[in-house]
């Protein structure tokens, strides 16, 4: 089962980076340590943030923080059973 606290602080990382507000996820991609290829984990829960990008809606841009769309980002990972 996946640690949803760890989950978080593990976006928050990868995401304070961009420019905020961003408008689109690509707004994202130049803040990622690897990437599209910025790898997620927490227990039985493993998902690149491209196929985040992939497997969630595409959010409720734009968004004015990153603990704004890590939160989003969570709701819907939780809502489609991925955590």
């Amino acid at each position: 089962m996946a640690d949803k606290a760890e989950l978080r602080q593990q976006m928050i990382d990868a995401f304070e980076g961009a420019n905020y507000p961003i408008s689109s996820p690509m707004d994202l991609v130049p803040a990622l340590p690897n990437g599209p290829a910025t790898k997620f984990e927490s227990g039985d829960f493993s998902m690149t943030a491209m196929e985040l990008n992939t497997k969630i809606s595409g959010g409720d841009f734009p968004y004015d923080s990153p603990e704004a769309f890590v939160d989003d980002i969570l709701e819907q990972l939780e809502a489609n059973d991925y955590i």
